[in-house]
């Protein structure tokens, strides 16, 4: 009997086979590839439903594909604290061996700063910028921990507006508060072009008025600080974005110029170094490494971090020298400058100051006489003197200029034959 072979299309058409298409007449190969067709959805089926459990057995430590892995090392998933080479996981709490470094290889170590205390402070005041001020001028000294950066800053403050903020009131109530302050620093005038009122009177930016009482405001402000024997550093405002805003901050700075000055204080200008060559306002510029960088906000007024940190450069070096003068010295120091330092000379803190060198020494005339170590004038040799031949060999040389005698065995000896 022959059997004629049977396309897998035709399967299930017979009686009684149509659920096992596998068991119809057909060749080996036709029936392995129907089964395999049959099979291969619910296979994968159950592997979808046993995915969960098989992630929670490898967790567990179980890996069920651990055969497929081992065969395939390609797709071996990774192991938190698997050991792939020697074949084993370490035990929770197991004790790791470490190897011995090489000779001639250091150890790095970590270094641990040892915390300093701070001992000298520095507060800034201010409106928004003098905010930004101070975020600058802690990173400025982030590496001087002894040197404490306090914020006493108010954002929308100025001098105009004591009914919003008195800032005479918040000096007097911070110098009286016991808080130890070596240095004061002041950023402000941002939100100062604005009418001013006094009781029922109200005076316009510009006008006579408006002018003198901001300017007893400030040399108020400066004086309690001077009074206080506290340095205080005025920080003039910035270029702004503005042609007609940057106007106003430019009149304020001549004030803060002017009448700080009068009480002591330190006026520092930040103008320039915020403006292109031409004097522009400049949104970018270089930063305190000489970098190209955003050094302004989009609204033409504050500051970047960059530029806060450019802005506190100015600060900090007036910062440090102030504190530079106030460390302790030694014994030695001390006598040195007790001894040098004249009558008069400026201190600071009561202690006094070592002279500071002149620029220029005494000026000496070139075309006067030569003197000797002593005063004296300088004279020619004794026994040309004695012998009245220094007028003479003066005549001969520069007068008449007739060459001297030459000295045998000297270069200009040309005597023939040589002596």
């Amino acid at each position: 009997m022959t059997i004629q072979p049977t396309s897998i299309s035709s399967f299930g058409k017979g009686a009684g086979r149509g659920s096992r298409p596998w068991l119809a007449p057909a060749s080996f190969a036709g029936r392995v590839a129907a089964l395999i067709f049959h099979l291969l959805p619910k296979l994968a089926l159950i592997a979808l439903l046993a995915l969960p459990f098989a992630t929670r057995a490898e967790a567990q430590g179980f890996n069920p594909f651990g055969w497929f892995q081992q065969t395939f090392p390609r797709y071996r998933s990774p192991q938190p604290g698997y050991d792939y080479q020697r074949g084993y996981r370490p035990q929770p709490g197991a004790r790791r061996t470490r190897t011995k470094p090489k000779a001639g290889h250091p150890v790095e170590k970590a270094s641990h700063k040892p915390t300093v205390p701070p001992s000298f402070f520095v507060a800034v005041l201010g409106d928004s910028l003098g905010q930004m001020l101070c975020q600058g001028l802690t990173d400025a000294l982030a590496d001087h921990p002894e040197i404490a950066v306090l914020r006493k800053t108010h954002e929308s403050s100025g001098l105009v507006r004591d009914d919003f903020y008195d800032w005479t009131k918040a000096v007097k109530d911070l110098l009286a508060s016991g808080q130890k302050l070596d240095v004061a620093v002041i950023l402000i005038g941002s939100n100062d072009h604005q009418s001013l009122r006094v009781g029922n009177a109200t005076y316009e930016p510009g006008t006579p008025q408006w002018t003198e009482i901001y300017n007893r405001r400030i040399e108020t402000i400066a004086g309690l600080f001077r009074d206080a024997k506290i340095p205080l550093l005025w920080v003039g405002l910035p270029i702004m974005k503005s042609d007609r805003f940057s106007a106003e901050m430019a009149s304020l700075n001549d004030l803060y110029r002017d009448h700080a000055a009068k009480a002591g204080a330190t006026f520092i200008d930040v103008w320039d170094a915020f403006g292109d060559a031409n004097g522009k306002f400049n949104t970018y510029g270089p930063d305190v490494s000489g970098q190209t960088v955003r050094l302004r906000t989009s609204d033409g007024i504050h500051f970047t971090k960059a530029g806060a940190r450019k802005l506190a450069q100015f600060v900090e070096t007036e910062v440090l020298r102030i504190f530079d003068a106030t460390k302790p010295r030694d014994d030695a120091t001390l006598a040195t400058i007790e001894t040098t330092t004249p009558a008069g000379a400026s201190t600071l803190n009561g202690m006094k100051m070592a002279p500071v060198k002149p620029p220029i020494g005494p000026v000496l005339p070139l075309t006067g006489p030569v003197l000797a170590p002593g005063g004296t004038l300088a004279t020619t040799t004794s026994t040309l003197q004695k012998n009245g031949q220094a007028d003479d060999l003066a005549d001969k040389t520069y007068v008449t200029g007739d060459a001297l005698k030459p000295k045998p065995g000297r270069a200009d000896d040309f005597s023939w034959p040589p002596n």
